[in-house]
């Protein structure tokens, strides 16, 4: 938490009962939780000033370019940047290690620019079997952006706005059976910063 004279202080409510569970086909579920961390403002304000955000480069097809974001990744151990993190970290343990089977460890982030930056369609099945469940465990700082879902076999696209504070958690097959994305937008957005929980231990 946060000093009081420093301002609001950062807490992380507990999850029992809190968010509500999106049933989606082939055995994959959504739980959203708008607004889960108080005091975000903070949080928001130290991810931006005090992360190492780094610039990457990856192959797609027959170039390297630049990837839409900036990115930082937390491994197993590493100290995050700010308390509410951790706390979240752990309440959300707490609340999905039956169901996970094991515990979240690491923490990706995101940060996203502006309307410009983006992530295309994908399913985080890293260090996992095609046959295998996961869960990843969203929360959002700053600007909403939309976080869109899709079956991989084709279907109807969800749209799930994701705010300050926001929580969202991806779980059963939803990694192997839909894909995610965050589209760009021509509307002007401001920063926002994607804290993604995984049971994982490779960037």
């Amino acid at each position: 938490m946060l000093d009081m004279a420093a301002g609001p202080v950062a807490s992380v409510p507990a999850l029992s009962g809190a968010p509500t569970r999106h049933r989606l086909s082939g055995g994959a579920w959504v739980d959203v939780l708008p607004g889960w961390v108080h005091g975000s403002d903070a949080v928001f304000e130290t991810l931006l000033d005090t992360v190492d955000w780094r610039a990457e480069r990856r192959r797609m097809y027959d170039d390297v370019v630049a990837v839409p974001r900036l990115l930082r990744w937390y491994g197993r151990g590493e100290a995050l940047p700010h308390p509410a993190l951790a706390a979240a970290r752990d309440e959300l343990n707490r609340h999905y290690r039956a169901e996970l089977g094991e515990e979240f460890v690491t923490a990706g982030m995101c940060l996203y620019r502006d309307g410009r930056d983006s992530v295309a369609w994908h399913g985080d099945t890293l260090g996992r079997s095609a046959r295998e469940d996961t869960m990843v465990a969203i929360v959002s700082f700053g600007s909403p952006r939309t976080l869109m879902l899709r079956p991989r076999r084709g279907g109807e696209t969800l749209r799930f706005p994701q705010g300050h504070g926001d929580l969202i958690v991806m779980g059963g097959s939803c990694q192997r059976t839909w894909e995610h994305a965050i589209p760009k937008t021509a509307k002007p957005v401001g920063p926002r910063v994607s804290v993604q929980f995984r049971p994982i231990d490779v960037a």
